[in-house]
């Protein structure tokens, strides 16, 4: 069946569009991948088998790892395809931002194993249940309750339960769309439904195939207007959404840092950088147009939205991530290797990492070790790292110490340097103000 779908319109046009991951058999070469086979289609339960493969996704992301407007396109482009498959008789048996990945600020659907040959005269779209839990409650629940996307994939794949949300709803707003339909609704009448009627997971053969493709037709134009009510806000805001007009720098000393910044990128020849803390993405715009692929990270997902909807107009190479270099996304799924923790996908990932007036919000806020950031850097970085030194005298570093100077007592400019040393060679700096330089670091070779 997988064969015939890989071969389907669908399968084609959206694999050439780049919204499907381009697969395609393999044949084992060696006999001990031919064994393997032959093993496989031996077990009664397998059937005949196949070995498959797909183009290299660079660098994985996952769904808590995603602003509302990346869940968003994953949404979409997941109804997209599945609407798509219909009309060649193939049906998705699951609908779960897990099978999307994003190259870049483009989603991709990668699990092409989810597509199966459809009963003609089955009116019902079995995964619309989780397709409603784990894309449109997660993003209803972010639009309007400002709830993240970890707070809610990081405690459970399957995303939010109707019953789940009710709980954190006023009675004017349960009574209120949408909530009223997606939540108030499902939770009152799940009362009244056994969850061992077998009727419930039965076809529904009510008609012949015209009806049921006109049934299921009218269910995925429902499902993409009730995309359209919880769409994410277009002018969103947050504390950080304006942080540089509030605290950076003069017009002339901000060009002076994104000049610096464009030269060490093209000098560098950098092809993949990390932009830590890159708020709403105008370095990681600046290294993509030099022709690197930047992964962009930052705490806020305001501003990691910002940078997405940015990058994604101006088809940029940036995949942004709410992702908090102080706190990590861990390890998850079943024993921790389902999805690999972000250092553990990041580490040596990267030909230049960018922390840009992120250093004193690690060492002050966060109260991180000096040298445990270098080292952390270390091991992202395989070539260079371009850092910001904000000194203890500087007006932002003073107010995010507030009354605790002594713990900050001896950090110093010569402190700083000596502490480089160990992990990196200093190839140049430049003073951006009084109390700010920005620095290139080459990592040494251990």
């Amino acid at each position: 069946m997988i064969r015939e779908f890989l071969v389907s319109k669908t399968a084609q046009a959206f694999s050439e569009s780049g919204k499907l991951i381009k697969t395609w058999p393999v044949v084992p070469e060696d006999a001990e991948g031919r064994e393997f086979v032959r093993e496989l289609e031996s077990d009664s339960r397998n059937g005949p088998c196949a070995l498959l493969e797909h183009e290299r996704v660079w660098f994985r992301s996952f769904a808590y790892e995603w602003p509302p407007e990346m869940l968003y396109a994953a949404a979409r482009l997941t109804v997209d395809v599945a609407a798509s498959a219909l009309k060649e008789g193939f049906s998705l048996k699951d609908a779960t931002p897990f099978n999307v990945l994003f190259r870049g600020p483009k989603p991709v659907f990668v699990d092409v194993l989810s597509f199966e040959k459809r009963d003609p005269n089955d009116s019902r779209w079995l995964p619309y249940a989780q397709f409603v839990r784990t894309l449109v409650l997660p993003l209803l629940s972010a639009k309007q309750l400002s709830t993240r996307g970890d707070e809610i994939f990081l405690s459970s794949a399957e995303g939010l339960k109707p019953e789940d949300l009710y709980c954190r709803l006023t009675w004017f707003q349960r009574m209120r769309p949408p909530f009223l339909s997606t939540v108030s609704l499902p939770t009152w009448l799940a009362k009244r439904v056994d969850p061992d009627d077998k009727k419930l997971y039965a076809p529904d053969h009510s008609g012949s195939p015209e009806k049921a493709n006109f049934v299921l037709e009218i269910r995925f134009r429902q499902a993409r207007k009730l995309l359209e009510t919880v769409k994410p806000h277009e002018e969103r805001t947050s504390a950080w959404s304006s942080y540089p007009k509030e605290f950076s720098y003069s017009s002339q000393e901000f060009d002076s840092k994104s000049e610096l910044v464009r030269k060490w990128v093209a000098d560098a020849k950098a092809q993949t950088v990390l932009d830590v803390g890159c708020n709403t993405g105008h370095f990681s715009e600046i290294a993509a147009r030099g022709g690197a692929k930047v992964v962009a990270i930052d705490l806020d997902p305001v501003v990691v939205g910002q940078t997405w909807c940015r990058a994604n107009a101006a088809d940029l190479d940036i995949l942004p991530l709410v992702v908090n270099l102080a706190r990590p996304t861990p390890a998850m799924g079943w024993r921790n290797s389902e999805y690999p923790s972000f250092l553990d996908r990041a580490a040596g990932s990267f030909d230049m990492v960018l922390m840009l007036a992120v250093l004193h919000h690690l060492l002050v806020t966060e109260r991180i070790p000096l040298r445990e950031i270098l080292e952390v850097c270390a091991e992202l970085t395989t070539g260079y790292l371009v850092i910001e030194y904000v000194s203890k005298d500087d007006r932002l570093f003073q107010r995010l110490t507030r009354g605790r100077e002594s713990l900050h007592a001896d950090f110093s400019q010569e402190g700083f340097e000596g502490a480089c040393q160990e992990h990196f060679m200093l190839m140049e700096k430049h003073p951006l103000k009084d109390t700010r330089w920005l620095y290139l670091l080459k990592r040494r070779r251990s």
